[in-house]
């Protein structure tokens, strides 16, 4: 039987890479240069037989599969080109069989596995160990990085859409704030103010530092003092507000899922509500009434964050609270001057009634005394006016405080008897006058912002306010809800 050299092509991927395996299939075979373009070239030693060819390319078999499983490949592949063993050439047919072999290979770009085939390959013996080893050990490394991104990439395809965005924050985590600089250093100008757990958008990481972007400023925290990734998921559920703002004329909050079941209170057009929990097609909102069920056909839906402010934002809000203390200030003023006019009227009025018995008229009622329980003398005599109408009735959309009013309608009505004009709706309420820092610097005559609901804080931990249609105008604890703002006017 007459024999000639066989070729057998190996190429075994992992990624973009590819490395040796051949090695390790048998002592009998001489390892050709490694190709980086075409892969490796393995030639069977000359007087090979048919059956060591498959031989060598089982063994490959064994080895592609044992490597494959080990460093988490992708792909493998490999080719055993026999196209040269046959029992019945002759030396003639074996030598046009590898020129076709030659000119098969310059084709496809594997000039190297030609000088392999030939006997031409100039690599010594030091290099292609060198190589092989270099190789195996990139392969690895790959092989890693492939591992670590698959699982990364589960992690994130188990992610909602929400907290894929979440993934996404920077989220300050500090006492008071952490400064935004303008380059990865604290020798960077400082731009603005991440306060504890606002929120930015995590842009890249540098040295230890995050760029991030939120609200008007774009620029370098201190990584050390803010969470991103999957802590920042965790984290933007306790910080973000969930909202539900109303798109209809008269949205119904009903007790429970489903248009059949009973309604628990009307919220009208624009108003901001809590977010309790989103089910199928379906709110669960705060109010006034309780936790209560809106269609989701009927609201918008976002997540409030704290954003960071620029230091030219800084100073304008510093200079806008300063502002609204003075329109404070004048509108105190005047109410207190509309107060005392009121008084007079009202005493001159008492008194022609003492002097002529056969008037019917009785006297309108005047401000009580004012407490000495804190706050300004002014505050307390919105709370003394708004203490009058406790007991009248609540009447969604009215704003009589004898005859019927709602929440809003109740804190617009008293703040006008002092010449002071406010909107008829809590989630505009937010916004007037100027922040306190919540329900502990509150004072009598501040205006208690909740989801959906606005009262007047009356001092010592409470609030006067239009509750509900079962228990009309009533004094409550401040605290009984979750408050969003606490506002002052005076």
């Amino acid at each position: 039987m007459k024999h000639r050299n066989a070729k057998l092509t190996a190429c075994v991927l992992t990624g973009a890479m590819i490395f040796s395996v051949s090695s390790m299939i048998t002592d009998a075979t001489s390892v050709s240069s490694f190709l980086p373009a075409a892969g490796l070239a393995l030639v069977m030693e000359e007087g090979s037989t048919l059956e060591e060819v498959k031989a060598a390319a089982s063994a490959m078999d064994a080895v592609v599969s044992s490597d494959q499983e080990e460093q988490g490949s992708s792909a493998v592949s490999y080719k055993v080109d026999v196209s040269g063993i046959n029992a019945e050439d002759d030396l003639e047919s074996e030598t046009e069989g590898e020129a076709d072999s030659v000119q098969e290979v310059d084709e496809t770009g594997e000039a190297e596995a030609v000088a392999a085939v030939t006997g031409e390959n100039t690599n010594t013996e030091e290099e292609k160990i060198i190589e092989d080893t270099e190789t195996a050990k990139a392969a690895r490394q790959v092989g890693g990085q492939s591992s670590d991104q698959k699982e990364k990439s589960e992690k994130e395809d188990a992610l909602s859409e929400e907290e894929k965005e979440f993934s996404k924050l920077v989220i300050a985590k500090v006492n008071d704030y952490v400064n935004i600089r303008s380059m990865p250093s604290e020798e960077g100008e400082i731009l603005g103010k991440l306060y504890d757990k606002s929120v930015g958008n995590f842009i890249q990481e540098e040295d230890g530092w995050y760029k991030i972007t939120s609200g008007n400023v774009t620029g370098y925290v201190k990584g050390e003092y803010c969470v991103t990734g999957e802590e920042a998921v965790a984290l933007a559920k306790e910080v973000g507000t969930r909202v539900a703002t109303v798109t209809t004329t008269t949205l119904k909050v009903r007790e429970a899922e489903g248009v059949d079941a009973p309604v628990l209170g009307l919220v009208p057009i624009d108003e901001e509500l809590s977010v309790i929990e989103e089910l199928d097609g379906w709110v669960k909102v705060d109010i006034e009434e309780g936790y209560g069920y809106v269609s989701s056909e009927f609201v918008s839906l976002r997540t409030d964050f704290v954003k960071a402010e620029s230091r030219e934002e800084e100073e304008a809000r510093l200079k806008k609270e300063e502002e609204a203390k003075k329109a404070a200030k004048e509108a105190a003023k005047k109410a207190e001057e509309k107060v005392a006019k009121d008084r007079a009227e009202k005493e001159k009025a008492a008194s022609a009634q003492n002097n002529n018995s056969s008037s019917n008229e009785a006297p309108a009622p005047a401000p009580a005394a004012v407490p000495a329980s804190g706050g300004s003398d002014l505050g307390n005599a919105v709370v003394d006016y708004a203490m009058q109408f406790v007991g009248n009735p609540y009447v969604y959309g009215g704003s009589s405080l004898t005859n019927g009013t709602d929440c809003s309608g109740f804190v617009m009505s008293v703040y006008k008897n002092f010449g002071v004009s406010l909107p008829h709706s809590s989630s505009a309420d937010r916004s007037q006058g100027y922040d306190v820092g919540g329900l502990d610097n509150a004072q009598p005559g501040d205006i208690v912002c909740y989801s959906g609901h606005v009262g007047i804080y009356a001092g010592n931990g409470q609030i006067v306010h239009a509750s509900t249609s079962k228990t009309g105008i009533i004094v409550s604890n401040a605290n009984y809800r979750n408050v969003l703002a606490v506002r002052r006017i005076f």
